[in-house]
């Protein structure tokens, strides 16, 4: 057994946050959109339009599609690291267009280079974390890259908050628009997210390849000289012996149909479940249409901003909390609480807006939804898919579900102003319900304990 205190836990903390950052982006500029969103409208003249609001928010999703598909074959080509590189320009790029644009087609073809961005950083930031881990943190280091999404979403929380200027209680579409909001302000939302993607493209040539990556293409002695890096000797010699062991079948050459593989098609179906049902559970209707949930609920669009940013904050303590519990309570324990916590949520957020309870209660439901997503679902999503493939097969595999995972956030997101037409948000947030039942029905089945396994030792299970 390897000595904990031979681990490098500073290097390791690096290299994990890092590549983190790619969270951190992806926390940014998937949540900006929704305090930009009362100006950008005015601004685009599409306040009127439920389709094109709908466009608007959901755009980007179309480049987390893509950037999440073409992920699989640039780590299986180019391995990790450079698909990281790529991800900051593309974050980079997007920040600066988003604040340029003066037309809607403009506006959304830089959402969609951002998307690119969001889906490439998706798949690779927790695929990259769980291959440099040691096993009896794994758990823990994975999440760092939920952290990193979640205090990019408070930072684009607060950001929103500080640049607007207040608006009045009653104030008329064409008073927003010629507003310092309505005109400026909305643009330096998404210019501030250029910052850390400018940083995160400099660090990033400062990081390892993954170990696993190279050894897979054959480059074993580098691959030691990290390992031994990250653990000692003696580490990186046991570390080689396991990873040798799981590439035993691999050929140089990758074929797609190896995911289909009789041995390989459960856990894919599974990763995908989870990776729907991550979006499904219809948290993320809140952070992207926080204008739409909390005016309803009798709130004034400052009043709105304000209680986002304390949303961030619960999604911040609560993302720290799963943490302390992934590797203790274990990833089904804590997926099994998740679902179950935010089927009765829904119940009760869905009962508030049919009896019209306004105010305080709202935004304690919306808080405990967030805390029971952040604690649970959000963080160990990522760390059961990180962990469940195969070493020969999990760039592939991890972009097949974090393909998944976009569509369907695509489909919740496009469709939740719709479901709220026709079904009001008391009948949406009870559809969500159901499908939080439905989720905790499939995890108490099938999702097996993967805590304090080694990524081999979980591949031969």
């Amino acid at each position: 057994m390897t000595n904990h205190s031979n681990f490098n836990k500073s290097f390791i903390l690096w290299i994990t946050l890092v590549s983190a950052m790619g969270g951190l982006l992806f926390g940014y500029d998937w949540v900006v959109i929704g305090g930009a969103k009362p100006f950008y409208e005015r601004f685009f003249d599409i306040a009127g339009s439920p389709q094109l609001q709908g466009w608007a928010m959901s755009s980007a999703l179309i480049g987390c599609l893509f950037g999440a598909m073409g992920s699989g074959f640039f780590t299986e080509r180019f391995g990790r690291k450079i698909p990281l590189i790529a991800a900051a320009i593309l974050f980079t790029v997007a920040a600066a267009g988003t604040g340029l644009a003066n037309s809607f087609n403009v506006f959304v073809i830089y959402r969609l280079i951002g998307g690119l961005g969001i889906g490439l950083a998706s798949a690779i930031s927790p695929m990259y974390i769980a291959e440099i881990s040691p096993s009896y943190m794994r758990g823990r280091l994975v999440s760092i890259n939920q952290l990193t999404i979640v205090l990019g979403i408070l930072a684009a929380q607060i950001t929103n908050y500080l640049i607007a200027e207040e608006v009045p209680v009653n104030a008329t579409d064409k008073f927003i628009l010629h507003s310092w909001n309505g005109q400026t302000g909305w643009r330096w939302m998404f210019w501030a997210g250029g910052v850390p993607a400018v940083l995160f493209f400099i660090l990033s040539f400062f990081i390892p390849e993954s170990p696993r990556f190279l050894c897979k293409t054959g480059k074993w002695e580098s691959a030691e000289r990290i390992l031994s890096k990250i653990g000692g000797k003696a580490y990186a010699i046991d570390e080689k012996a396991s990873i040798r062991d799981s590439l035993v079948y691999t050929s140089e050459r990758f074929e797609w149909e190896k995911l289909l593989a009789k041995d390989v098609r459960p856990v894919l179906i599974l990763g995908v479940f989870l990776a729907v049902f991550q979006q499904w559970c219809g948290i993320n209707v809140i952070f992207n249409y926080a204008e739409e949930i909390f005016t309803a609920a009798g709130f004034s669009v400052t009043d709105m901003l304000f209680n986002v940013v304390i949303t961030g904050a619960v999604n911040l303590v609560f993302t720290l909390l799963a943490m302390r519990l992934v590797d203790n309570w274990g990833r089904r324990n804590l997926m099994l609480l998740g679902a179950s916590g935010l089927a009765v949520t829904y119940i009760f957020l869905g009962a508030s807006y049919l009896f019209e309870w306004k105010g305080l209660i709202v935004l304690f439901l919306v808080i405990t939804a967030i805390a029971a997503y952040a604690m649970t679902l959000a963080p160990i999503t990522w760390v059961v898919l990180s962990e469940i493939f195969p070493n020969r097969l999990r760039g592939a595999a991890m972009a097949v579900a974090t393909t998944a995972l976009w569509i369907a956030c695509f489909i919740l997101t496009y469709t939740f102003p719709i479901l709220n037409n026709l079904l009001d948000a008391s009948g949406t947030f009870w559809l969500y319900a159901f499908i939080c039942l439905a989720g905790f029905l499939f995890i108490l089945k099938k999702l097996p304990e993967n805590k304090g396994k080694t990524l081999e030792e979980i591949e031969k299970m």
